[in-house]
């Protein structure tokens, strides 16, 4: 790999995590009011929610990696 080639996957990292923070904080953000009025069971219910979808977006990852 020749220095272009290194930079521009570095590049592409960091664009892609900041990315991902920007998608998450937009979404916090939006469900930030709709909080207010909800029970601890809703709550627990988002929670868990939330969990699945982290633990899909590592598999996901995971599965990339697998099949390179």
């Amino acid at each position: 790999m020749n220095l272009d080639q290194i930079l521009n996957l570095v590049t592409r990292m960091f664009v892609r995590k900041a990315v991902q923070k920007g998608v998450d904080k937009a979404f916090e953000l939006g469900t930030r009011g709709r909080q207010a009025g909800t029970t601890p069971a809703d709550q627990a219910q988002a929670h868990a929610a939330r969990e699945a979808a982290k633990r899909a977006r590592k598999a996901a990852q995971i599965t990339r990696r697998l099949g390179r």
